[in-house]
């Protein structure tokens, strides 16, 4: 609080001295050489003329959801989604959340907590939404994600425990590395393995009016561009500490994060509102993982992993101790 206080009266932080006054953590900082490897073996699975990330862009679109198909696209991954958390997680009896969509925003999803176990959560429907933001949305915004992490802090901290300050969240805090770390590992607690790609090719695709033929296709390219994710944190740090101007810093998007022109002005704007925010999502998933994985809360122990993730979530924790 100190630190942020201090920030909103003038004082300029490097990225890294920011977000470990905020955060608790450094993420790790990657060469450019880094990103190359990975955007060489995407290379040869685009191949073509012209810039990479516009042959990749040309390929994505065809697994855009119609925009009149959102809304049931949403509400069957958020059914899913709810419906495995629960076989494992004991929610509050009255818990629920609201889906709006909302537009000129520079994140693509919020979750609004409300207090009382009640959620908020909007989707901006800026640029056009993905298959997989589908299940990806549903998990972090809601279910086992920031909506099943408020309201069991609420349960057992708030209103087991008398501990009001736990009904304030404050957003530049430690507390938000375990928050977004936890809702992206949550993904694949609920979705492990191949149960994810096979779920959506029989349940979202043909919602979406997709081919469920190309969803193994889809999620093995994802893969391959999820190992690009640190490229937002370079960029970040890079643009925040002045090395490079704006127009630099969407350029390296599009180049070492294989972001689209539009979706990388956006991601700059999210880089001006929430500054090192950004390693919350990557490095703060990887150090989750890493916890839990280190109780035993492994892959093939599933139900072992969703003990340690509900603990996890209804406990307060700084991200050093996760180390």
């Amino acid at each position: 609080m100190s630190a942020r206080v201090r920030m909103l009266k003038g004082e300029r932080l490097s990225f890294d001295e920011e977000s470990k006054a905020l955060y608790d953590a450094v993420a790790p900082t990657y060469p450019d050489s880094h990103f190359q490897e990975m955007l060489d073996r995407l290379e040869k699975r685009f191949p073509g003329s012209g810039p990479l990330v516009d042959r990749y862009d040309a390929w994505k679109r065809g697994f855009v959801i119609p925009r009149e198909k959102l809304d049931t696209v949403f509400q069957a991954a958020i059914a899913a989604c709810r419906e495995r958390t629960a076989a494992h997680v004991k929610l509050p009896a009255d818990e629920h959340f609201t889906v709006e969509y909302v537009t000129n925003k520079s994140w693509s999803g919020y979750n609004w907590y409300q207090g009382g176990f009640r959620s908020l959560i909007q989707v901006n429907t800026d640029l056009p939404i993905y298959i997989d933001r589908a299940i990806d949305l549903a998990c972090h915004e809601g279910y086992p994600g920031h909506h099943v992490y408020n309201a069991l802090l609420e349960q057992h901290l708030v209103k087991e425990r008398g501990w009001m300050e736990f009904s304030v969240y404050p957003l530049f805090s430690p507390q938000s590395l375990i928050a977004e770390g936890t809702a992206n590992y949550g993904i694949e607690v609920a979705f492990p393995g191949q149960e994810r790609v096979a779920f959506e090719k029989t349940r979202l695709f043909p919602l979406a009016g997709l081919d469920p033929a190309r969803a193994a296709e889809y999620y093995e390219v994802m893969a391959l561009v999820d190992q690009l994710s640190y490229a937002g944190n370079e960029a970040a740090r890079r643009y925040l500490n002045g090395a490079i101007t704006r127009e630099q810093a969407t350029a390296w998007l599009e180049r070492y994060a294989m972001t689209p022109h539009d979706r990388a002005a956006q991601r700059v704007r999210f880089f001006d509102q929430y500054r090192s925010y950004v390693i919350n999502y990557n490095y703060g998933k990887d150090l989750v993982r890493k916890y839990i994985e280190s109780r035993g809360g492994t892959a093939d122990r599933p139900e072992r992993r969703w003990q340690e993730f509900e603990t996890l979530l209804s406990s307060p924790r700084l991200p050093s101790g996760l180390r």
